[in-house]
């Protein structure tokens, strides 16, 4: 299968706690590259533009606030099947549902807090990568 990339965020929870190099650990030992990385205090106006998906859903206001309430790691992630790949190692988003050997089984505080984000499809990865980095950013 052909390397592929997909987009992760590794959230205000986990970089608060100093967790960065742990989560960077895990997804690297799933078998992906970290092609590109950044650490960033994303503006109201980022936040909303990336989650403006979720606009009119009564959480939208409590996701924006938590994901400016710090700083953030934006990451791309190459490898094989690398949007699955990065989704299993993620765990799911209900820490209390996700398996052992998890990101968010290890490290999430919460359902809201759950320490990283990832791109559910290829095409939604390649919107959020865009919305992030420019291409020379992207060194793999």
């Amino acid at each position: 299968m052909a390397a592929t990339r997909t987009f992760s965020i590794i959230k205000p929870d986990a970089t608060r706690r100093n967790l960065t190099g742990a989560v960077t650990k895990m997804l690297e030992e799933a078998g992906l590259r970290v092609v590109a990385s950044k650490r960033i205090r994303m503006t109201r106006e980022q936040a909303e533009g990336f989650y403006g998906v979720h606009r009119e859903r009564p959480f939208f206001n409590d996701l924006v606030a938590f994901m400016t309430s710090g700083p953030v790691v934006v990451q791309v992630l190459e490898g094989d099947n690398a949007v699955q790949r990065n989704r299993d190692v993620m765990g799911a988003t209900n820490p209390a549902q996700a398996a052992e050997g998890t990101i968010r089984k290890a490290y999430a505080e919460s359902i809201e807090a759950n320490s990283v984000h990832g791109s559910d499809s290829d095409e939604n990865a390649r919107i959020e990568i865009d919305f992030f980095f420019r291409e020379e950013e992207i060194v793999g």
